[in-house]
């Protein structure tokens, strides 16, 4: 059976829609969790859409952004599938989902993306991790809005590992 890890960024960590829908993910698969925590924590001021300087906006609109993660999977190369989750921003992942992408080498790995959203969906994300990690076999995707459980991910996140 493959390893399997959940790696997943939210603003509000395991409280948020993100983390919970990580979490169910996690328990549906038997697997590892792990957040992305930024060195630096966004503030609400931080992850204000309206406000174009705000450190959300700057780093959307720089596709190089890569800010500072606080810790890395200690082995990823233990793992073969890997979930990758986040709230969608403009369409796309926040980049310090990149910058955790950037630290680690998914060649030979299955990603699974899953994200949060108020109004995107996840084609444009989807695209996006597959241009980030070029090496890594890719399956489907899932928008995981309102509230999740292990039992309701559990049949996508099986055919996931098939």
């Amino acid at each position: 059976m493959a390893k399997t890890l959940v790696a997943y960024f939210s603003v509000l960590g395991e409280t948020g829609i993100t983390g919970r829908a990580a979490a169910a993910i996690a328990e549906a698969a038997g697997a590892d969790l792990f957040e992305i925590v930024p060195a630096q924590a966004y503030t609400k001021a931080d992850v204000d859409y309206t406000d174009p300087r705000s450190r959300s906006c700057r780093e959307n609109d720089d596709e190089s952004a890569r800010p500072e993660v606080a810790s890395h999977v200690a082995d990823m190369d233990g793992y073969d599938v890997v979930f990758v989750g986040c709230p969608i921003w403009w369409g796309v992942e926040p980049r310090i989902v990149d910058s955790f992408l950037d630290a680690h080498d998914f060649s030979d790995k299955v990603i699974v993306p899953f994200a949060t959203s108020g109004g995107s969906g996840i084609g444009a994300y989807e695209r996006h991790l597959q241009k980030v990690c070029p090496a890594a076999t890719f399956r489907q995707g899932r928008l995981l809005n309102g509230r999740q459980t292990a039992d309701s991910v559990r049949p996508w996140v099986k055919s996931s590992l098939a």
